[in-house]
């Protein structure tokens, strides 16, 4: 199996391609909007999860958190 990497300056709609099931650990963590096809696709494609983190006022170090938790490598992961 290899390394799971999430690279934090990349798009949610490139992340979710890459790792589809980081979509139900967004949602988990109050992200609800991100099963919607059609925002994931357009908002999806200009906003980062630490932009994303800051809109929603949610901790960033949660999030990386969580990601850890679930065997990824989270890299770049700062607020914007």
């Amino acid at each position: 199996m290899s390394e799971k990497v999430l690279d934090m300056k990349k798009t949610v709609y490139e992340l979710t391609g890459e790792y589809p099931e980081i979509i139900n650990i967004l949602k988990s963590l109050g992200f609800e909007n991100i099963t919607n096809p059609a925002l994931l696709k357009t908002a999806g494609k200009v906003m980062t999860i630490p932009k994303a983190a800051k809109i929603k006022n949610i901790d960033l170090n949660t999030i990386l958190d969580k990601f850890s938790e679930k065997g990824f490598t989270v890299i770049n992961g700062k607020m914007p």
